[in-house]
C-alpha cells in the first residue's frame, strides 16, 4: 500500500472539511430534528434532554456558522430552520441512519465484545 500524498489532508481538502463542519457531536440530531420545518430552541431542547443549554447553543451556533441552518426571527421569537446546504447533508445522513439500523445488532455485539477486550479507564 503506498502512503498517501501529502495534500491527501489539506486543510481545504474535501476529505478533510466534513470532521470540521460536524465537529459537534450533537450536529446531526439537530439537523434531524429540523427536518419536520422550523423549531424554537425550546423545542429542540425538549427534544434532546441530555443537552445542556449552553451546549445546545454551540452546536446551534457551529450549525449556522457553516451554513447548515438558519435563524428564522419571525414572530418575536427565534426558530431554526435547515438550509438547502443543510437539507442535502440530512439526505445523507438519513442514509447512515438507515445502514445503523440495519447493521444495529452487528454493532452492538463488536462494542460488548470490545469493551470486555478493551476495558474503559473511567
Amino acid at each position: 500500500m503506498r502512503p498517501p500524498s501529502p495534500i491527501t489532508f489539506d486543510e481545504l481538502c474535501p476529505s478533510s472539511m466534513l470532521p470540521v463542519r460536524m465537529q459537534h457531536k450533537w450536529g446531526p440530531l439537530v439537523l434531524r430534528l429540523l427536518d419536520d420545518g422550523a423549531q424554537p430552541f425550546s423545542h429542540i431542547r425538549r427534544a434532546l434532554p441530555r443537552l445542556g443549554p449552553k451546549e445546545l447553543t454551540r452546536a446551534l451556533r457551529s450549525l449556522e456558522r457553516d451554513g447548515f441552518i438558519t435563524r428564522d426571527p419571525s414572530g418575536g421569537s427565534i426558530s431554526y430552520r435547515l438550509t438547502p446546504l443543510g437539507r442535502s447533508l440530512l439526505a445523507l445522513l438519513l442514509d447512515v441512519y438507515a445502514w445503523t439500523a440495519e447493521h444495529w445488532d452487528e454493532i452492538v455485539d463488536a462494542r460488548e465484545s470490545g469493551a470486555t477486550r478493551y476495558p474503559s479507564k473511567h
